[in-house]
């Protein structure tokens, strides 16, 4: 085994923990975990309690085929990989006052159902790069925050505030009562995006490339606009949508 082949070993096992015992103590331990896979069909005490303690603090956690663990590691998992954070999520609140503390119009990106981390990482640099304030994505159904996503982003995502909800919904009600624009950017419209204003505090809403923004994002959006495209291809990369979202709030607010 060579010295690159080892560097990529151990880089790896940097990302995850395995084995019932070892993820239990670090989640007792207060260990900050990006998701937690269990094998289906788990039992026992040490397993009730380790589910106990994923759901009171928030760990996003999922069942799948004991298979696909088998793949993920070598060696003995009992039928639990917990991968670690790579960043420090804030929670919504802090996440608001951070942000009315540097500026008065933040700009935050809420992604509902971007699976890719690659997008994801390259969102968050658009972001930062335009001078935003944060990002928020579902602590289920969304990309994982992890090494290649923080990879991908060029480091944004240690620069940016990062807030993982249980609930998109709630988010969305939380900023629209602390006074943020909610902007939901879909090809289901007419309505063009250099005619909404961007120039207060607002968050924008991204959804999959597939499913585009669920409907119930869409019905809490103060405002739906679309960019306008005159190619043969009806739709952006979400990255690349994003970034066009983004620095049409920077035009604007250069304009003002």
């Amino acid at each position: 085994m060579n010295e690159k082949t080892n560097h990529i070993m151990e880089e790896k096992k940097d990302r995850y923990l395995f084995g019932m015992h070892p993820v239990l103590e670090a989640v007792r331990s207060g260990k900050k975990f990006d998701k937690v896979l269990l094998k289906k069909g788990l039992e026992g005490d040490q397993f009730r309690e380790l589910l106990s303690l994923l759901t009171e603090k928030g760990i996003s956690f999922q069942f799948v085929p004991g298979e696909r663990l088998n793949k993920a590691v070598r060696g003995a998992h009992q039928g639990v990989i917990a991968y670690i954070s790579q960043i420090d999520y804030v929670s919504i609140e802090d996440m608001v006052n951070n942000a009315l503390a540097t500026t008065g119009a933040p700009v935050f990106i809420m992604l509902d159902g971007v699976s890719d981390v690659r997008n994801l990482g390259a969102i968050a640099r658009s972001l930062e790069c335009a001078g935003g304030n944060g990002i928020i994505v579902p602590a289920k159904g969304g990309a994982a925050i992890n090494a290649d996503a923080v990879k991908a982003s060029a480091g944004a995502l240690m620069r940016l505030d990062t807030c993982k909800v249980p609930n998109l919904k709630v988010a969305a009600y939380y900023l629209k009562q602390s006074g943020f624009k909610l902007i939901a950017a879909t090809e289901k419209v007419d309505r063009l995006m250099y005619d909404t204003d961007m120039t207060g505090p607002c968050a924008i809403i991204m959804g999959s490339e597939d499913k585009g923004i669920s409907q119930a994002m869409l019905d809490l959006a103060d405002d739906k606009v679309r960019i306008p495209m005159t190619g043969q291809i009806s739709s952006l990369n979400v990255s690349v949508a994003a970034s066009v979202m983004v620095y049409e709030c920077v035009r604007q607010r250069l304009k003002k």
